[in-house]
């Protein structure tokens, strides 16, 4: 029986076939009613009882073989007359692509002026949407009573009046200012909330991109400079900046950025209500009660902060007349964007 057993097994091992009915074939002959490897089980009845163990253990794993060789070439058959019945024709060329994606025009505003910054030595740094009222307001030097802090201009968490959807990306620097030594160079991109009617010329939810830079002997005329070329570098070599005094409660003094019209190179348009400027950002000196809340020496570092909606940019740079498109995910808005 051993010979007998051995015969097969290497008969299993060595077998193939070339269809399923030869497979089928082999399966009746091994594990048939009358195939070889049910009548060893015959035999089995007359071994000697000191030998049953080890012929048993021997029989087993032959059937066990049989059984396994016969599922793998089934299989494989089976697969075969699938992939023949498919109808692709994988021998022929790929469908030319008709259409492409675009990125979104915030997007794609956004990471001209982060890397406008970033040649200049600013770093990236990104934050929470969810703030607390010391990182969005008390650090900053907003007032308990300022109308920023008013519930038609913030956000609330309902169960936690002191928890609101950040009104500002100045958190972000807070975060910075509190946990890293100046000196400090960075700008925060990022979505922003703040509780206003949704119209043409606002909305609800924004981007901003807001610049820090704190060190010793920091100036106005920094500010000035590094605003000059951001301008000049984003809107074109002619662009002029200008510069009118403001209130923001974290920089003193404070100011609004104008820049040059690209639409009529300063001469008045409906763009920029024929005054030949148009607004683009606030900025000033960083106020010394902030860096003290964020624990920086005043007497030791100035800074200066600056900050801009993407929007506005991105309405200015392709001219958009109306802030919703940029939040509607109008297929017929967004290819126009597909070249950029």
């Amino acid at each position: 029986m051993k010979e007998k057993i051995e015969s097969i097994l290497q008969e299993i091992s060595i077998f193939s076939a070339q269809n399923k009915e030869q497979v089928e074939e082999y399966r009746i002959k091994w594990l048939g009613k009358k195939g070889d490897v049910t009548l060893l089980f015959e035999d089995f009845k007359t071994i000697a009882p000191d030998q049953k163990r080890e012929f048993g253990a021997k029989l087993n794993e032959l059937k066990n073989k049989a059984q396994e060789k016969i599922n793998y070439l089934k299989e494989h058959f089976e697969n075969i007359e699938v992939d023949s019945s498919s109808t692709k024709d994988l021998s022929l060329p790929a469908s030319p692509i008709t259409s492409i994606g675009a990125q979104h025009p915030i997007h794609l505003v956004k990471n001209e002026i982060s890397k406008i910054f970033e040649d200049i030595g600013f770093t990236l740094s990104e934050g929470r949407e969810i703030e607390d009222d010391w990182h969005n307001f008390s650090a900053l030097n907003t007032p308990e009573d300022h109308p920023a802090r008013d519930m038609q201009d913030t956000f609330y968490v309902q169960t936690n009046p002191e928890i609101v959807l950040r009104t500002q990306t100045s958190s972000v620097q807070v975060h910075l200012m509190e946990n890293n030594k100046p000196p400090i160079r960075t700008i925060s991109p990022g979505r922003v909330y703040r509780n206003e009617t949704v119209s043409a010329r606002s909305h609800c939810q924004f981007h901003q991109v807001e610049g820090l830079y704190i060190d010793t002997n920091v100036s106005f005329a920094d500010l000035k400079q590094t605003l000059l070329y951001f301008a000049q570098r984003f809107f074109g070599a002619e662009t002029k900046i200008r510069l009118r005094p403001s209130f923001f409660p974290f920089t003193e003094p404070s100011a609004e950025v104008d820049v040059s019209c690209s639409i009529c190179n300063g001469s008045g348009c409906t763009i920029c209500k024929h005054s030949g400027w148009l607004e683009i950002m606030g900025c000033g000196m960083v106020d010394p009660q902030v860096l003290g809340n964020c624990g920086i020496d005043a007497a030791k570092y100035t800074g200066f902060a600056f900050g801009m909606g993407i929007e506005r940019i991105a309405m200015l740079k392709y001219k958009v007349t109306d802030i919703r498109l940029f939040f509607e995910n109008d297929v017929r808005f967004l290819k126009q964007f597909q070249s950029a």
